[in-house]
């Protein structure tokens, strides 16, 4: 009997904000990889240790929860004025699915040093001590994010003192610009506000009907108040990702949003689109203990905010959703700017079930209509390990 032997292909392991995921130059994926395809996401699949009907990853990459079971793949950009190109792909636990359909604005915190680090940014840009600016387009919806990347003694800086909640250990800050962060009207994904309404009425059959801020800014969003579906807003993960019965409610809330965003023809469609859109809940403020055991009381925060990625409450904020949290914070009249006192708001900090987080978005009015020139919020990202991930060759 003759077995096929494994390959090897160069990769980095990385934690990017409160995620992480195995990062790969598109030069170095197997060749029948380096184009989109069936073939791209088998490899992926494979990588990550999908599909798993025991939900452990055990025989792959993943880590078992929609922030862990990431990949990255990253060029030379062939966009003017950019660095590099990044692709990001979230790929399904249980199913053979990889999802292309938005970004991860988490990992967007390393891309920035791992372009540094492998030889994407010419090295006359890198300064002894100081800080390299990179451009990133970001090819899943067709944005620049602009890192702001620390450099010691020549090498990108990890080691600091930022805190992160939901991140263990301090590390070095990385501060992100979301450019042009909400959806335009020709680039593939509809306006700011899809239904051109800041708060509409979403019937979901079986909920009843909501008011919802439909957004499309960072990663399309559907926001809900908490209240109105039982919740306080305090909640942490097992509150939610232990009842079946509610994680079924937010997968319809999110697949009629979808449906009513444009993002999909039919509801039935929303289970081949699980990444985006996100479903998030809102309320005003309120102290809680957060799942560090640390205390968070209600003057420390502008408003709570609890979202599902993947179909499960996350265990802190998706760096995507936080773009529109802060977006939708600055425009008066939405759900979150009114749980957030109803007035519109620079910049916000937030309470999630890990602790907080601070975003910040630049909005204006024009010609009747609403506008974000940027959001703004700082992460962090560390190499957790480097070499090559190996993968059967009769894999893809």
């Amino acid at each position: 009997m003759t077995h096929v032997p494994q390959i090897k292909i160069p990769a980095v392991y990385m934690r990017g904000g409160t995620s992480k995921g195995v990062f790969f130059r598109l030069q170095d994926l197997p060749e029948a990889a380096q184009v989109p395809g069936e073939a791209r996401d088998t490899f992926l699949l494979r990588v990550i240790g999908s599909p798993d009907p025991y939900a452990k990853h055990i025989d792959g990459m993943g880590g078992a929860t929609s922030s862990t079971s990431k990949t990255v793949i990253v060029a030379p950009s062939s966009r003017p004025g950019h660095d590099v190109d990044y692709l990001f792909g979230q790929v399904a636990i249980d199913k053979p699915f990889v999802d292309w359909s938005g970004n991860c604005g988490n990992l967007s915190a390393a891309i920035g040093p791992y372009a540094i680090a492998n030889g994407f940014i010419d090295p006359a840009r890198i300064p002894d001590n100081g800080t390299v600016v990179v451009r990133i387009w970001q090819a899943n919806i067709g944005k620049t994010i602009v890192a702001h990347v620390p450099i010691a003694d020549g090498q990108v800086q990890e080691t600091g003192d930022f805190e992160l909640d939901g991140v263990t250990f301090p590390a070095a800050e990385v501060q992100l610009e979301f450019m042009d962060p909400a959806a335009e009207e020709g680039e593939g994904g509809g306006a700011m506000f899809p239904t051109g309404n800041l708060v509409d009425d979403l019937e979901v059959p079986g909920v009843g009907t909501l008011k919802a801020t439909l957004i499309n800014a960072g990663i399309p969003t559907v926001f809900v108040n908490a209240a109105d579906i039982g919740y306080t807003g305090t909640e942490l993960q097992d509150a939610v990702n232990g009842d079946p019965k509610a994680l079924a409610m937010f997968e319809t809330i999110r697949a009629y949003g979808a449906m009513r965003m444009g993002l999909i023809a039919h509801v039935e469609e929303a289970a081949r689109r699980q990444h985006t859109p996100k479903v998030a809940f809102v309320a005003p403020p309120a102290a809680y203990t957060a799942s560090s055991g640390k205390q968070v009381e209600a003057g420390d925060i502008d408003l709570l905010v609890r979202a599902l990625s993947m179909g499960k409450l996350h265990h802190a904020m998706m760096g995507t959703a936080a773009v529109a949290i802060g977006t939708a914070a600055a425009i008066p009249g939405t759900l979150v700017s009114l749980a957030a006192g109803g007035r519109a708001h620079e910049a916000v900090r937030f309470g999630h079930p890990s602790g907080t987080l601070r975003v910040g978005a630049e909005a204006r009015q024009e010609d009747g209509g609403w506008v974000v020139t940027k959001a703004v919020m700082s992460r962090s990202a560390r190499v957790l390990m480097e070499g090559w991930v190996r993968v059967p060759g009769d894999a893809f």
